[in-house]
Order: structure tokens, then C-alpha cells, then sequence
């Protein structure tokens, strides 16, 4: 006769919810792979922006325009002042220049592509008037894998989609069985609760890995991503940055009655931590008095970490408290979820 136990009669069920919903697999693997490529794309390596520049007419524009166009990056061309003025307003240029004395430059200080092209078309004249620089200076592009945007990137959202996922794949799914009544069936079942919730976990785990793979495969193989640390440690802190982020699903839909309600309180904590935790520029910019919020937040300790690990071989033991704080959410969560946690 064959025993079954209940927890991985659950674990079974849950891997063939997953794989029977294609959307489900599309929003956990294709979106971040198409939302990375993307991104690399349009922060990829490339030659300076084109700076287009209207010289009004007068009897030194030519003289003005030939100064320009001395510089490569500049698209110069000479209009009459209604033709500047309407170029600018429809943003077919970024700076008018009207000659004279002094010099006139015409443009929104709203835009930030203009405010750099007035200081460049500046600096332009002043060279060409003859001005030299007191200190001599010299630029250094870098371009190597590691210092990009790009390698900046795709930890974030590693982070981003194991934070959505463990979240919409616990929480909402639990809360959706409440709405069916399907809970109240397993609650009838010999089971304890706890088997029901580490179910929901271990499913989740289950495809935590395949999703690892598939984003970070994809920056090695389209953007030359680089992984400096072990492969193990990656593995690791994505099962614990997973478990935990999956705790504070189980939390959120313990108790909630409708769908709408666990959706609106997982955007609730989701999106502060997209825009805070560091997914797509540093936590740093963000003013002094946010910092004590922002540095208490999983996903920030899960991102920093994660960067530490990938890109500069860090250990996991040099990132011991933030792996610690990262535990100490999902055992907070689970605790509480297992005393507050109801069938219907």
C-alpha cells in the first residue's frame, strides 16, 4: 500500500498548477529575459549623442557655425528667428545661439539635453575666441565588463523578478484557493497547516533556480556579463532571498478574503522596493532622510549582496549581516504567518 505524505502531495500539486498556467511561466522567466535585453540595449555601449544647434541669422553666423561645426558632435545649421524659435518649441534643436555682443543662448532650462549643450556650444567658443585651460586635462572611457550600467543592471533585476515572483507566486495564489474554496477542503484533509505553507514555499523554490539561470545566462551570452563569484554562493543567496521574499507573501495573504486586496497590499510593499533597493540606480541617491527606511528593506541588503558576490567575488561570510537581516524577514514573516494564517 502506498503512504503518502501530505506535504509532498502539496509540493506535487503545486509544480502542476505552475506548469499547466503559461502566463504564469512567461511572467517568471520571458519577461525579465526581454526586459534585461531591452534595458541592455538602450544603455549600451555607443557614440555621443548628436547635439543639433541653430545659429541665428546675422552677419557673423557663418563665422559662428564654422566654429562649431569644428566639433564632430554638433549639427549646426543657420535659420532666421521664427525658424529657431519654432525648432526649439517643436525640439528639433537643443540651443539657438544668436550672435552679438554678448553672445545669446537660447534655450529650456527644463531640458537636460539643452543645459548640456549650452554649456558645450560655450565651451566651443571660447576655445575658438582663443581661450586656453590652466590645467591641462584628459578623458578615459570605460568600457570593460563590470564597470557598464548594464553589469549594474542585471542584479537588480534578478532581485526585482525573485521580490514579484516570490510574492505574486505565493501570495496570490493562496488568496485565489481561499476565494474558490479550496482551502476549506485542505483544512479537512489529516494535514497541519505547516505543510501546507511550506508547500506553497518549496513550489516556489522549485523554479527559483531555472529563473537564476535564464536571467544571468542571458547578460553572459548577450552582454558579456561577467560572474566573478562562486556559483554556489550566487545559488545560495538567491534560495535565501527567494524564501524570504516568498515569507512576506505567505504574511501579506494570510488572512486577506479577495484577490484585489493581497494585489493591492503586494504592490504596496513591492513597488517602494523597486524604487528604493537599488534595481536601477544606487540606493545612495536617494536623500539622507530616507536612508535609515531604505537600509532596512530586504531587497537593498539582497541587491547589495548580490553585487558584492557576482561582480566582485566577494564570500558569503563578508556579507554575513546582510544575509542575516535577509533571514531574520522570512523567519519573521513565517512565524507570524503560521500563527495568523486562516482557511477562509
Amino acid at each position: 500500500m502506498t503512504k503518502y505524505h501530505p506535504l509532498s502531495e502539496l509540493f506535487k500539486a503545486r509544480l502542476r498548477e505552475f506548469v499547466r498556467e503559461p502566463e504564469t511561466i512567461f511572467w517568471v522567466y520571458a519577461f525579465p529575459v526581454l526586459l534585461a535585453i531591452g534595458l541592455g540595449i538602450a544603455f549600451r555601449n555607443r557614440p555621443a549623442e548628436r547635439v543639433f544647434v541653430d545659429v541665428q541669422q546675422h552677419v557673423s553666423a557663418e563665422e559662428v557655425a564654422k566654429s562649431l561645426r569644428s566639433k564632430p558632435d554638433f549639427v549646426v545649421a543657420i535659420h532666421s528667428k521664427p525658424e529657431c524659435l519654432d525648432r526649439l518649441r517643436l525640439g528639433k534643436s537643443a540651443l539657438v545661439v544668436i550672435p552679438g555682443d554678448p553672445y545669446t543662448f537660447l534655450f529650456d532650462p527644463t531640458r537636460p539635453e539643452s543645459v548640456l549643450a549650452r554649456q558645450q556650444v560655450d565651451d566651443a567658443l571660447q576655445r575658438a575666441a582663443g581661450r586656453k585651460d590652466p590645467l591641462p586635462t584628459a578623458d578615459r572611457h570605460i568600457t570593460e565588463p563590470g564597470t557598464r550600467y548594464i553589469d549594474f543592471l542585471i542584479p537588480g533585476l534578478l532581485g526585482m523578478n525573485l521580490l514579484a515572483g516570490s510574492m505574486w507566486g505565493v501570495g496570490y495564489v493562496i488568496v485565489d484557493m481561499r476565494v474558490r474554496k479550496l482551502l476549506k477542503r485542505f483544512a479537512a484533509t489529516p494535514m497541519k497547516r505547516s505543510h501546507f505553507l511550506w508547500s506553497a514555499l518549496g513550489g516556489r523554490m522549485a523554479f527559483m533556480i531555472p529563473e537564476v539561470v535564464v536571467i544571468l545566462g542571458t547578460g553572459v551570452l548577450l552582454f558579456g556579463f561577467p560572474i566573478r563569484g562562486n556559483i554556489f554562493a550566487i545559488l545560495f543567496l538567491s534560495l535565501l532571498g527567494a524564501a524570504s521574499f516568498a515569507g512576506l507573501g505567505l504574511l501579506v495573504a494570510c488572512r486577506a478574503q479577495k484577490v484585489e486586496t493581497v494585489s493591492g497590499l503586494m504592490n504596496l510593499i513591492m513597488m517602494p522596493m523597486w524604487l528604493l533597493s537599488g534595481v536601477f540606480f544606487s540606493p545612495e541617491r536617494f536623500p539622507d532622510i530616507l536612508q535609515p527606511f531604505i537600509k532596512i528593506l530586504p531587497l537593498t541588503h539582497f541587491n547589495y549582496a548580490l553585487r558584492a558576490v557576482i561582480l566582485e567575488g566577494a564570500s558569503l561570510s563578508s556579507q554575513f549581516w546582510r544575509l542575516a537581516l535577509i533571514a531574520a524577514w522570512g523567519g519573521i514573516s513565517y512565524f507570524f504567518t503560521l500563527r495568523w494564517f486562516r482557511w477562509n
